[in-house]
């Protein structure tokens, strides 16, 4: 097994990090690495924020779903699906008007448009996260930037074609630090020949078999199995649910009018 794949093997989300600064030689590799990555049309539909202010990182610590963690991280690097570069610059070389000249629709941004900028983003973030993986630095994904759509935009200033699409709190390994590899769903469950399969109740059962001991706190939501836990502490939780109103509400811009 070569380095790359000890890497990937290895890495741990992770969520406490030593008190030390990421040098600006590992945070430039890391930004490198991410704009390297695979991109439609190599069109980088994405832009990243670095976020090192104290204060910002107290605010996110906050508005993604109040977990005290993330203002301890030195680095935060915020992902978004970004098309606003995209039609500013179609502005700037007029191609409104060269789409009308060669009778050719010129059609604002759509939600496909924010499914494939969504699509750079997160494969430059996976990117950033190898990366600093291999510089022995950890990562941890907020999914949480997706809330609080009007509290985000404000606060780093994102226009209308804008969306924070995902988020990674970085920082080195402590050097007391324990990796806890946690085992993933069987491949036969996850990966299918040729075309889609949906499952039977008794393969759902093997499937979730190694989380019905180890489930934490799973009297707390009155559960009887995985599916009712899981549920309760995510699907059906009140992040969740800001999620889904922050989500549409950013929506409202993707509509394919023109600007």
């Amino acid at each position: 097994m070569n380095d790359v794949l000890k890497t990937i093997d290895k890495r741990v989300s992770l969520r406490k990090y030593k008190d030390t600064q990421i040098t600006d030689e590992h945070k430039e590799r890391i930004i490198k690495s991410a704009m390297r990555a695979p991109t439609a049309g190599n069109m980088m539909l994405y832009s990243i924020i670095t976020v090192e202010d104290d204060k910002k990182k107290e605010k996110l610590s906050k508005s993604c779903d109040n977990q005290p963690f993330i203002k301890n991280a030195p680095l935060i690097l915020i992902f978004l699906a970004d098309m606003q570069r995209w039609y500013d610059y179609y502005k700037s070389c007029d191609v409104e008007k060269y789409c009308k000249d060669n009778d050719l629709e010129f059609r604002g941004p759509e939600v496909s448009d924010l499914l494939l900028a969504s699509n750079d983003a997160i494969i430059a973030a996976q990117n950033a996260v190898i990366a600093a993986e291999s510089l022995d630095i950890g990562s941890c994904y907020i999914g949480d930037i997706m809330e609080n759509y009007e509290i985000h935009k404000e606060m780093f200033n994102l226009p209308d074609l804008v969306f924070p699409i995902s988020m990674l709190c970085l920082g080195y390994y402590p050097e007391d630090s324990k990796r806890i590899i946690k085992p993933r769903f069987n491949k036969k469950y996850i990966v299918y020949n040729e075309e889609y399969k949906r499952l039977t109740n008794d393969e759902f059962k093997d499937m979730f078999s190694h989380l019905e001991k180890v489930i934490p706190d799973k009297n707390k939501f009155n559960a009887k199995n995985p599916g009712q836990f899981i549920y309760a502490r995510k699907t059906g939780a009140e992040f969740s649910k800001e999620m889904v109103r922050s989500v549409n509400k950013a929506l409202e811009k993707w509509d394919g009018k023109k600007l």
